[in-house]
């Protein structure tokens, strides 16, 4: 492949490493949303499942990939890309390069650590382990790093690829839309939870960061939709790809006798607050990240609140109960009753006006924050 120089000029402006990161951050991603659904589906597992080669492919191709380069800059690279480096121990690369690398030795040291952990104390005995909290360490480090690859690439591009490369950080930045949105399962999943002011708080809590930091990176018209319709697009084709393949269940009690893989619970419409926020930075275009923050914070609640406390009503409700939405599918452990068509107990966590309040306030955090991370990446050229 011909060389391209420091600027990306050319028609090699995207190089083959910014696809292989971003491959290895989809196949984490990937990996854990069918690990979901085999806890939930088959129960028992061991090392070797589909689920957990995904992601343990993730850290094998990012760390193989990076390396080389790092070792290309090193010993091969021309003084132009040496320059453009990070050093660290000698050794010169990118810094997303060196997320990579590093997020691949944080998952390489999980593996055998989860191994231990599972004899000594059995089988998924926390969600959160600390071998399973290494291991989620270690591919947001590579989901960084490939973010930070082609922000990069894009800021340095001046012809070749100019117009596919903001494609590339959108893509990026969905990918950490999903990460974020799987810490959250247990919370802000399951449509049953979308009446309550717990979903609203966590969702306003993490998602303005990366749509904010998404719209300042990406230079593309409606960068914080197109981040939001990765994450919706990497969901959708899990809930109908997931139940083409048949399972049963392998560890008592099984209460519902699936026969498929369960799939995940169709995605929050992030597409629509996404989409409002895109406009209202369109026609705030001049005004400074100070006043951006809490006006979008507000719009980003509102949108949330009128999109999913309908939509959560269709979801569980019998309509939903089709291959599209996949709704209604429940783990092999679940007595399955008419809870599963109510909303769960919203007196728990009534959605108040001071709820939604705090919701605009976290929000409005958020958003700065992600305007922070976002103009910081606007300025990253190595």
């Amino acid at each position: 492949m011909a060389s391209t120089g420091p600027q990306g000029r050319g028609p090699a402006a995207i190089p083959w490493l910014n696809y292989a990161a971003l491959f290895a951050a989809t196949s984490a991603v990937v990996g854990v949303i069918w690990d979901i659904s085999w806890h939930r589906t088959i129960g028992r597992d061991t090392f070797w499942t589909p689920a957990h080669m995904a992601i343990y492919l993730s850290g094998i191709v990012a760390g193989t990939s990076c390396g080389w380069l790092v070792l290309k800059t090193t010993f091969f690279g021309s003084p132009e890309e040496r320059a453009a480096g990070v050093s660290f121990w000698g050794f010169r690369g990118p810094l997303g390069a060196w997320l990579c690398i590093w997020g691949a030795i944080a998952m390489i040291a999980s593996a055998p650590l989860d191994n231990w952990w599972h004899n000594a104390y059995g089988l998924d005995v926390k969600v959160l382990s600390p071998p399973h909290t290494l291991l989620a360490l270690g591919f947001t480090a590579i989901q960084l790093g490939a973010l930070v690859l082609a922000v990069a690439r894009q800021n340095r591009a001046t012809t070749g690829g100019r117009h596919r490369l903001p494609l590339l950080v959108a893509y990026g930045m969905g990918v950490l839309l999903c990460n974020f949105y799987i810490m959250g399962f247990e919370y802000i999943a399951f449509p049953n939870d979308m009446h309550k002011a717990v979903f609203y708080i966590i969702c306003a809590a993490i998602f303005p960061l990366i749509l904010l930091a998404a719209a300042r990176a990406a230079r593309l018209r409606w960068p914080a939709t197109t981040a939001a319709a990765v994450y919706m697009g990497i969901h959708l084709l899990m809930i109908w790809i997931l139940p083409l393949f048949a399972a049963t269940p392998k560890l008592a009690p099984i209460y519902n006798p699936v026969t498929h893989m369960t799939p995940p619970p169709f995605p929050i419409l992030l597409v629509v607050p996404a989409f409002i926020v895109d406009l209202v930075l369109h026609r705030l275009e001049r005004r400074s990240d100070w006043l951006k923050a809490p006006v979008v914070a507000i719009v980003f609640v509102a949108a949330l609140f009128v999109t999913q406390w309908f939509f959560s009503m269709f979801l569980i409700s019998a309509a939903s109960e089709n291959p599209f939405f996949g709704a209604q599918r429940w783990n092999y452990n679940s007595r399955v009753g008419a809870w599963a068509h109510e909303f769960w107990d919203p007196e728990t966590s009534p959605l108040t006006p001071l709820a939604l309040g705090m919701a605009v306030v976290l929000a409005a955090v958020s958003a700065r924050i992600g305007f922070w991370w976002g103009n910081w990446m606007t300025r990253v050229r190595r």
